[in-house]
């Protein structure tokens, strides 16, 4: 028996029906988190992937995300999803240098999901908590971190630029070089500006001294060096006085040595001569007792040829 055309549009019409309904139902349930409202992440629990729409790996991944995303209800967890081309600046602050990248999120505790990318897999992920044996990304790489939000403050920059780029070489149709060297020449402004604020800050801070403290700061310095070179030099004059008088105690000391030997020498020189007197008046007594001594035997000898 076959079926009229009128039920069949009705049955099309309700299939259509069911199907967007429920495609509304999973977008419902997909969470598009961006720049204003990331820090919902921080309570909760939540699964996250980061994609980009000309990325082919997100665009297979993106009709399981979905069908993982209608689960969110019974697993209690948010589900959402990351565009980077219209967030920058949540790359930069989670590091993303891959796509897709999915994250658990539990109460703050970022982790990054590394297993099959499958709905199963991820439901399992979530329901049977083996999260837990994942290590959480450290404190200094967390995306709430001071360090985390000045590199997405970057990667919005980078971005800012880019865009630049695309509307001077595509929109104006300017060469590249133009667009390379307007870079350049902002570059180097940029950095002059800076350079002047810090100088600026700096000077704020420690602020320059004056001329007249500098001077008088001089002043007292050249004073001190004078004070320090005259008692120096008083002390080079008591060193050569001291050394002086010492001379002069040596000298002194050595001419009563001369002195005292001069009175030995000439006291040995009298006693010598005194020696020598008495041994010429001895050597005469003898002389004069052997010449008597002849003229007796001569004498004697007379007087015996005599008789």
């Amino acid at each position: 028996m076959s079926r009229s055309p009128g039920l069949k549009m009705r049955n099309v019409v309700s299939f259509l029906a069911f199907f967007l309904t429920f495609n509304a139902l999973a977008e419902g349930k997909l969470n598009k988190i961006e720049e204003d409202n990331w820090q919902d992440l921080l309570t909760g629990e939540w699964m996250v992937e980061f994609f980009a729409p000309w990325c082919p790996a997100c665009r297979g991944l993106q009709p399981t995300w979905e069908d993982f995303a209608g689960w969110s209800e019974d697993l209690d967890i948010g589900i959402g999803q990351v565009d980077v081309t219209t967030s920058p600046g949540l790359s930069g602050r989670f590091m993303v240098t891959a796509l897709p990248t999915i994250f658990h999120v539990k109460d703050g505790v970022f982790r990054q999901y590394r297993g099959a990318r499958d709905k199963d897999s991820f439901i399992s992920f979530v329901e049977d908590k083996k999260w837990t044996g994942v290590e959480p990304i450290s404190s200094w790489k967390s995306p709430d971190s001071l360090q985390m939000s000045l590199v997405s403050y970057f990667f919005k920059l980078s971005m800012v630029l880019r865009n630049v780029h695309t509307t001077l070489t595509e929109d104006y149709q300017m060469p590249y070089w133009v667009s390379y060297v307007a870079f350049a020449v902002a570059t180097i402004l940029l950095g002059g500006i800076l350079g002047l604020i810090l100088v600026c800050c700096i000077d704020c801070v420690y602020p320059p001294r004056r001329d007249d403290e500098l001077h008088h700061h001089v002043q007292q310095a050249t004073r001190a060096d004078k004070k320090d070179s005259d008692a120096e030099e008083e002390d080079d004059v008591e060193e050569l006085e001291g050394s002086q008088d010492e001379g002069e105690e040596d000298q002194d000391t050595q001419d009563e040595n001369l002195s005292q030997d001069e009175g030995e020498n000439s006291q040995d020189e009298g006693n010598s001569q005194d020696e020598a007197s008495q041994n010429s008046q001895e050597e005469g007594s003898q002389d004069e007792s052997e010449n008597y001594r002849s003229e007796n035997k001569s004498r004697r000898r007379r007087a015996r040829k005599a008789d």
